[in-house]
């Protein structure tokens, strides 16, 4: 794993607008990066991030399916009571998910490590499914980049089979997909889904997530009075749970991607249970809840909320002193400790490799830098290629 110096595509930008990248800059910020790109040994994706991702995934459904029959433990993950009922019967139907992404901190030495699961939410997901891929191709034709190099991304055409499998546990019906207003990265992100969806033969229509309305019948609508009966929410189910109309959604019949279960993997309660499951593994970091952090004997650690987005409110502990933090509005239910472990640091940027998930396989990786410690939403995306 090398970080290489990379001339940027001439009017690249022009083609971004083309091809309805319009976040690739936020804030006055850059957000897409390619002045430089890394790169990757087949061996390194495949046996140090590919197969750790699909045993991870597969030990965090083992989190879920404890946590469901444990009242205590759903008290712990700070789901409301009054919807226990609704997580545990998604996950006892067997409710299908999308997708979702598993943040790890890798050097190209030694086994990756979780940080966190991005289970219900995550973005920067057309980035890696379709516009990094458009770079390669462009890089090689270019004569940039080897044509031996490949790329680890078959994020769309994952994505493109799962929504065709979902499609015939609802035939005929029409998919929704919503985030809120003003989030022109969320935006941009559903609707990459939708013409992912479009392609799979699916029919969608786009609704924000203040449009949604209470219709007779106790139904969700859209504007236009139609009934919400299937739909994608890029909005997390924690926020969800707490809204006005939470007490709703047992008796509309609306299916949920994600479905309500994934509300216990995007939590990070699921990170000192997995360490209590999984003790040792070489993919975990010790992590512990807050009453239990006494005993643990850790004293260089990072203070993470329970329930958080895009780097808030983390803090890095080490040995008794505060050395980095970031603000942000969350905390009121909690936090755990997780076991100090630095992003390695290329060309002095911090790096965390994003691994992503389709249909419970392994479908890619995106990698984000940021000169601080503590990735947040602003971090810069490279693309990354696989020669040797």
């Amino acid at each position: 794993m090398i970080r290489l110096i990379s001339r940027e595509r001439p009017g690249w930008r022009d083609r971004a607008r083309e091809f309805g990248f319009h976040f690739h800059t936020m804030h006055g910020e850059a957000y897409w990066d390619e002045s430089a790109y890394y790169q990757f040994s087949l061996k390194q994706i495949e046996e140090d991030l590919e197969e750790p991702t699909a045993e991870l995934h597969q030990m965090c459904l083992a989190v879920v399916e404890r946590v469901v029959g444990d009242d205590e433990l759903m008290h712990r993950f700070r789901i409301p009571q009054q919807h226990w009922d609704l997580v545990a019967n998604s996950w006892h139907a067997g409710e299908r998910s999308l997708y979702s992404r598993l943040d790890l901190a890798y050097s190209g030495d030694g086994p990756a490590k979780l940080y966190e699961n991005n289970a219900d939410t995550p973005t920067s997901l057309y980035e890696t499914g379709f516009w990094q891929w458009l770079w390669l191709e462009d890089k090689v034709n270019n004569g940039d980049i080897p044509r031996s190099a490949d790329q680890f991304t078959s994020v769309q055409e994952k994505l493109v089979n799962r929504f065709a499998e979902l499609r015939r546990y609802h035939p005929g019906e029409t998919l929704h997909l919503a985030c809120c207003k003003d989030t022109e990265e969320d935006r941009g992100t559903v609707q990459y889904l939708e013409d992912c969806a479009n392609e799979a033969g699916i029919p969608t229509r786009f609704v924000y997530i203040e449009d949604i309305g209470h219709g007779e019948g106790d139904l969700f609508t859209d504007l236009d009075n139609r009934v919400i009966r299937w739909i994608f929410k890029l909005y997390p189910w924690e926020f969800m749970l707490r809204e006005e109309y939470a007490g709703l959604l047992p008796r509309t019949g609306t299916s949920w991607l994600e479905p309500p279960w994934k509300a216990l993997l995007s939590n990070k309660a699921l990170l000192p249970l997995l360490w209590k499951m999984f003790p040792g593994h070489p993919n975990l970091l010790p992590s512990y809840f807050e009453e239990d952090l006494a005993s643990s004997s850790m004293t260089r650690f990072v203070k993470k909320p329970i329930f958080a987005r895009e780097g808030a409110n983390i803090s890095i502990h080490l040995d008794g002193e505060e050395v980095a933090a970031s603000g942000g509005p969350y905390g009121e239910e909690g936090f755990i400790y997780q076991a100090y472990c630095p992003l390695p640091k290329f060309a002095g940027n911090h790096t965390l490799i994003g691994s992503w998930l389709i249909d419970d396989q392994p479908a890619g990786i995106s990698l984000r830098e940021d000169s601080s410690a503590i990735t947040q939403d602003l971090s810069r995306y490279l693309p990354h290629i696989i020669l040797g």
